[in-house]
């Protein structure tokens, strides 16, 4: 299944370190929730709102890491991944319409704390460090989301008739979406040899876990919206 993609180089090192933390991510409540459809409504329109918001701070992260790379081919692999995300968004707002939720409204709304804490960590990061501390930085997020969706569409407990949240599911297990992983742990890969990441796994590895640590707060966040009648 997914253990090839996910378990091997430099981003397998990262994700094994990170322990508990990392299996606190990719199988949180939340998760749990959405994976049998029995996720409150609220928390995941809460989750969709934050989510649009934190996207635009993630392109902002991957035109950073465009900057940040120094030959041509990993400018156009971190480019690709940049348009991806731009290319995505408006899928995303279509998606998010379907739930009720504008562009405009969604705009409208304030960045959650851990909205706040996890882009600007990732931003932070990308501007103190160089190319392979963002990338670190950014692959809970790449790579954490392909792993889920892989996880939730083989596992035979998760519900993909009648289930509200079955497209969600679907998008992250899809062939281009996984495609688009792949290139980001390859270009992970290249980076780390080109930028000694044997030497540096320690402080890699808190940049990894601290980035995790983060996505599952946004989970939570989601998982806190105030129930509506």
């Amino acid at each position: 299944m997914f253990t090839t993609m996910f378990d091997t180089g430099l981003y397998g090192r990262l994700r094994q370190q990170a322990g508990s933390h990392w299996q606190n991510y990719v199988a949180h409540p939340f998760i749990q929730q959405l994976a049998v459809g029995t996720l409150d409504e609220s928390a995941f329109r809460r989750y969709l709102t934050q989510d649009y918001l934190f996207l635009i701070h993630f392109a902002r992260a991957w035109a950073l890491l465009v900057y940040k790379m120094r030959t041509l081919p990993d400018i156009r692999a971190a480019a690709a991944s940049l348009e991806a995300i731009v290319s995505e968004l408006p899928l995303h707002i279509s998606y998010c319409a379907d739930w009720g939720l504008s562009e405009a409204e969604m705009a409208a709304q304030p960045e959650a704390m851990e909205t706040i804490n996890y882009t600007r960590y990732v931003l932070d990061i990308g501007q103190s460090g160089d190319a392979l501390d963002l990338l670190v930085a950014l692959m809970p997020c790449v790579a954490g989301y392909a792993e889920i969706g892989l996880r939730l569409l083989d596992d035979p407990a998760t519900a993909m008739v009648g289930n509200p949240y079955a497209r969600w599911i679907a998008n992250y297990g899809d062939s281009d979406y996984l495609t688009g992983v792949q290139s980001a742990l390859d270009l992970l890969e290249r980076t780390g040899q080109q930028r000694g990441a044997e030497s540096r796994f320690g402080s890699l590895s808190t940049i990894f876990t601290t980035a995790t640590q983060l996505e599952a707060a946004f989970w939570q966040m989601g998982l806190n919206a105030p129930v509506k009648p």
